[in-house]
């Protein structure tokens, strides 16, 4: 017992080791041109610390250990020096950069974005506030190699190299953001884009850090609501705009303040509008008649967020925690109930009518959110931060049919995440623990997918060394990933005319995957501002609930959903949950990047093999709620198809781009574009609701007070289709924004005036799955002003 208590004793001495004094660090931020950097930001890494240099570029920061100071300024590439308690009269030069760099948080290892392996995009600033919309999906559509599922505006999540749903994982400060946007398209994500600081896109495989099931990418929502740098005074912004294409009118404001290293936080949004504006189009009702409309129906919202959140900030520990509320209705376009009209009267027929033109069906969704944060920064030989972030999340999604519920799914989830960031040797990077346990379930008409709980476990390994101008990096991850459910054995054949309850089979089904994931990667900074960066990784997917149990009527898609558990023989589905094989992707990534002077660009090439890919395949069957699963071939006309997830061997490559020229000091011209190709193995046809290839140019002019923005797109046709799509036509939109700065003494206040799709282009999305029901809105014009004190 003494040599074990004389051992712990001596671990923990090494581990809080640290200089008993303290030391100033001075120096000077300079530019290429010698000249002194205003305002430059000097922080020290894993330090709630920073200060910023004086009207000569000079700065001083005190520190109690050896440490890195992180140097950034707009405009500049940032620079990072080592420094020690003997460091003395630094200088510091930054060269000049027409790119924005900004740290990635989802990054973990506090890179910047010029700094990352994986290709990596930022919305932040007034260009996130110019391209906010109501949806996630809808405001990083824009972005290389991003798109948006489109379930009506109201309901838009972002595609990544073609790869959505599970694949894609969306995240608020590196929490999930556990609601059930993958359970279907129509439900819409949970995050909102006007409360956040910035949001990042990391494109392929994220799965480290994130899960084994964010293959695709990870969209990071990075807001404020646990401050976690000392606020000095109270600041706040405010906002209001209106959309004439859907009447729609939103407020949003936050405030922050704090006082001797406590802080406090708060932001809220209000958004209400009408079912919006598009171009003239024909859609055939379920008669086969042929009509003309000018909007689509059942697409209005009316949405609140509230969030507030408080921390103590100190030089080596940080804890905070924050709460977060939403309560939205919002519309589900093309959600249509069939009803039996045989026999009624023309009159009983028309009432019908009118009751279910009056009753919509929509969504009430309710999402209650705790996030904590506990951080606390060593700063020893070792050991340089220990953080810590767990979230509670309690979302439902309440579909109203006829103003009563019709179906509600539930999802309650628990994360944890535990990082050590670490130095050993030439080495530095991240260990960590992963914990999830989400508890679903799903009541009602539309309950497809059976109540489930899913369970995550996992250990992680990021390492990262210079070699000169070359960094390397690795990691691994180990998860064991649980699903437990009750499965209702029911099998719908032919003949069946009525459910008999009492003999349905309660099924206890319980399953374990070991879900392995490796990568490594590589940048190579061959001359300054210039670099080539490359990565290849491995990783292991296992099926979410929806993939694996679904068995039901999902009206919103207007399809009939089985999971891969479920065997299809003489048109009876018979639960056989065997031989599931995980999803493994193997995916390489070459990037291209020159960022420094008046020309810059960055060039994405990936190629993503994938074995056992999961997706929703037409069987040639349909479901009648008389005779359950039949022939397609004479079936009754309000039968729809029967969809299975199945797996088979995929591959997806492509190309992604944006380059920039600074014409003038005032002007600069951006051109961006993506493409890209998914297709199964061994001739066996594409993949379904691929988005369409897109190239945009856009022009910035700077007039002062006043900053114009003109951007074209255009999305070319789709003709890669499976055999149960249909082909969808290109079409070009032009968007304009105006944003004229107001002088209202200590409040900086913008009046600004956005039109998008300025030529009123009819354009169809081909990722939707209402794509015919739902075109993109018609020309718009978004005008609001702003201000921050």
């Amino acid at each position: 017992m003494t040599k074990l208590t004389l051992i712990s004793s001596a671990i923990f001495s090494v581990l809080c080791s640290q200089s008993a004094l303290a030391a100033i660090v001075t120096g000077k931020v300079m530019d290429d041109k010698n000249q002194p950097i205003k305002n430059a930001s000097i922080h020290v890494h894993g330090k709630n610390q920073s200060v910023k240099s004086n009207d000569l570029g000079e700065f001083a920061i005190e520190i109690d250990a050896n440490s890195q100071l992180h140097i950034s300024k707009d405009n500049y590439v940032d620079s990072r020096i080592a420094v020690s308690e003997s460091s003395n009269n630094l200088s510091v030069s930054l060269k000049p950069t027409s790119v924005e760099t900004v740290v990635v948080y989802a990054s973990a290892l506090h890179k910047n974005s010029l700094e990352m392996i994986s290709p990596v995009s930022v919305l932040s600033g007034d260009e996130l506030r110019n391209k906010s919309k109501p949806t996630l999906g809808e405001t990083l559509k824009g972005l290389p190699g991003v798109n948006a599922s489109y379930f009506g505006p109201v309901s838009s999540s972002p595609i990544i190299r073609g790869l959505d749903g599970p694949r894609v994982k969306i995240t608020q400060n590196g929490l999930d953001a556990s609601d059930a946007s993958r359970i279907g398209p129509d439900h819409a994500t949970s995050s909102d884009s006007l409360a956040a600081e910035q949001i990042e896109v990391l494109r392929g495989p994220s799965t480290l850090l994130y899960g084994s099931g964010a293959i695709g990418g990870v969209v990071n929502v990075v807001d404020n609501r646990i401050p976690t740098d000392n606020i000095d005074e109270l600041t706040g912004a405010a906002e209001y705009s209106h959309d004439t294409v859907s009447n729609s009118n939103t407020v949003a404001a936050k405030l922050e303040t704090g006082n001797e290293g406590f802080n406090f936080h708060f932001d809220g949004t209000k958004r209400s509008g009408d079912d919006y504006q598009t171009p003239t189009f024909t859609i055939a009702d379920d008669d086969g008649d042929v009509e003309t409309e000018n909007s689509v129906e059942n697409t209005f919202i009316d949405s609140e967020t509230l969030n507030f959140g408080t921390s103590y900030v100190g030089d080596h520990l940080t804890i905070g925690f924050s709460y977060g509320s939403i309560d939205t209705d919002y519309g589900i376009p093309g959600h249509e109930h069939h009803h039996d009209h045989e026999g009624e009267t023309e009159e009983e027929h028309a009432e019908h009518e009118d009751e279910a033109a009056e009753e919509p069906v929509y969504a009430h969704l309710e999402q209650d959110r705790w996030q904590g944060l506990v951080s606390y920064a060593l700063h020893n030989n070792w050991i340089e931060t220990i953080n810590l972030r767990v979230g509670y999340t309690d979302y439902s999604h309440s579909e109203i049919e006829d103003g009563e519920i019709g179906t509600t799914f539930k999802n309650k989830t628990t994360e944890a995440r535990l990082n050590v960031e670490h130095k050993f040797a030439d080495w530095h990077g991240m260990m960590g623990y992963h914990y999830s346990d989400s508890d679903y379930d799903a009541i009602g008409e539309e309950a497809f997918t059976p109540a489930s709980v899913t369970t995550t476990n996992a250990l992680y390994l990021l390492e990262e060394r210079e070699f000169g101008d070359v960094t390397i990096e690795l990691g691994a991850r180990v998860e064991d990933y649980k699903i437990e459910s009750q499965i209702t054995a029911h099998e719908h054949s032919h003949d069946e005319v009525e459910i008999d309850h009492s003999d349905e089979e309660t099924i206890g089904y319980n399953e374990s995957f070991t879900n392995l994931s490796a990568s490594a990667g590589a940048i190579w900074q061959y001359k300054p501002g210039h670099s080539i960066a490359t990565s290849i990784s491995h990783s292991e997917r296992a099926p979410l609930s929806a993939e694996l149990l679904s068995n039901g009527l999902h009206i919103a898609t207007g399809t009939y959903e089985l999971g891969l558990g479920y065997n299809i023989e003489d048109n009876e589905a018979h639960f056989e949950p065997e031989n599931i094989k995980q999803e493994t992707s193997t995916n390489l990534d070459l990037s291209f990047r020159r960022f420094s002077g008046d020309f810059g660009y960055t060039v994405n090439f990936f190629y993503n093999d994938i074995k056992n890919f999961y997706f929703q395949e037409n069987t040639g069957l349909v479901y009648d709620e008389e005779d359950g699963l039949e022939s397609a071939i004479g079936a009754h006309d309000d039968a729809v198809a029967v969809y299975q997830f199945t797996s088979k061997d995929a591959e997806l490559y492509g190309i992604e781009f944006d380059a920039h020229y600074q014409v003038t000091p005032s002007a600069m011209v951006k051109v961006f574009g993506d493409s890209t190709r998914a297709k199964l193995k061994d001739d066996e046809g594409n993949l379904p609701r691929i988005p369409a290839n897109k190239l945009g140019s856009e022009l910035q002019y700077d007039l002062g007070d006043l900053q114009l923005t003109l951007t074209g797109t255009h999305y070319f046709d789709q003709n890669d289709v499976t055999a149960f799509e249909t082909q969808t036509d290109g079409y070009t939109l032009f968007d304009a924004q105006a944003n004229y700065q107001l002088g209202l003494g200590s409040v900086d206040a913008q009046l600004y005036i956005n039109v998008d799709n300025i030529t009123d282009e009819l354009g169809f999305v081909h990722s939707s799955f209402i794509k015919d029901k739902a075109p993109l809105p018609g020309r718009n014009f978004r005008f609001g002003v702003r201000g921050y004190f």
